[in-house]
């Protein structure tokens, strides 16, 4: 459980002309003293701003584990209306530039699935749920296509936005948004499975959006890369495969320029103010799968696409590691892949 502590101004280290605020994760000894450096990539990132950074805290009792540490920079010195590096800016819930929101996975949220989780990115919750079909789509056997299928569907529930949003069933056809992310979502996962060993099953991946704040469709990709290893792993227990299909885990996570700042993970507030927006979309093997960029009525430069895949990249790596812990605690004698 993490623990809130501030340390106060007046401290030998601390002599405050200037304050900025630095929100870190780490753990902490018995003495006080963060076990891991305090968050390098900031000092670097500071430049000609940073004076001797503290490397540790005064000493008094902690409890061992990780304790989130708010600490007054005092040789962080700038000029209060500028702007402050992504490592330090402070968002909603206390998080940085290159910070995650809350994550959670419940699974199992549909009994009838072969496999589903509820994922939840903060306020964003999308439930992803699988269900196998022992047939495959006519125009593999009119091709001659051997193996199976991955296809998605997409769609947000009418209470998920603030004001109601009409099913697409009275409207006759799906928005174009609709298809487009659909397509995402399927191209995504279809990179993740072996579909010669998944024999001549269809993998229908059904996302449904309980609520939007931002990154949907990030949230279904990740919830459905882990709702297809739970589908499989209960072919594969039952011994219907007889090879393990599930080649690796898929991640996907939102960056984007806000107010002149590089930031990750964009909730609806940030998405409504970014000039440029990107979709990065990578598996487990460090690959690349898709790449969504666009400004908004504006454009970026080589550098600032260069920041926005470097936070995404390292959001991702740490979104399928919370992949990997959930599926080890969830799948007994999960296969290694």
């Amino acid at each position: 459980m993490q623990k809130e502590m501030s340390v106060p101004c007046g401290t030998d280290f601390l002599q405050p002309s200037t304050c900025a605020i630095l929100i870190a994760t780490s753990y902490v000894d018995a003495h006080g003293r963060l076990a891991g450096p305090l968050s390098n990539t900031a000092a670097d990132r500071a430049g000609e701003h940073w004076r001797d950074p503290p490397r540790s805290i005064p000493s008094f009792p902690l409890t061992f584990g990780p304790t989130r540490i708010v600490i007054p920079l005092a040789r962080y010195r700038l000029n209060m209306e500028s702007s402050l590096p992504p490592d330090i800016l402070l968002r909603n819930s206390s998080r940085t530039g290159e910070g995650l929101r809350e994550w959670r996975v419940t699974a199992d949220i549909a009994p009838n699935a072969d496999g589903s989780v509820l994922i939840a990115t903060g306020k964003t919750q999308v439930i992803c749920a699988v269900t196998i079909e022992n047939a495959v789509p006519r125009w593999m056997k009119d091709q001659h296509v051997s193996g199976g299928w991955i296809t998605a569907e997409y769609s947000m529930l009418p209470y998920s936005t603030l004001t109601r949003r009409p099913r697409d069933i009275t409207k006759g056809k799906l928005d174009g948004r609709s298809v487009e992310i659909q397509r995402l979502i399927g191209r995504a996962l279809r990179v993740a499975i072996d579909l010669d060993r998944l024999g001549e099953r269809t993998l229908w991946v059904d996302c449904d959006v309980l609520q939007a704040d931002g990154g949907t469709r990030t949230a279904a990709i990740t919830g459905g890369s882990i709702a297809i290893t739970l589908a499989c792993a209960k072919l594969f227990e039952n011994k219907i495969l007889t090879e393990w299909p599930v080649r690796c885990l898929v991640g996907a996570i939102s960056a984007g320029v806000v107010d002149g700042q590089v930031l990750v993970d964009l909730d609806y507030e940030e998405d409504r103010r970014a000039s440029v927006d990107l979709n990065l979309v990578m598996n487990s093997r460090r690959e690349f799968i898709e790449i969504q960029g666009a400004g908004e009525e504006a454009t970026f430069s080589g550098n600032e696409l260069s920041e926005m895949l470097r936070v995404a990249e390292s959001a991702i790596f740490e979104i399928i590691g919370r992949q990997q812990a959930f599926l080890q605690s969830t799948v007994q004698n999960l296969p290694e892949f």
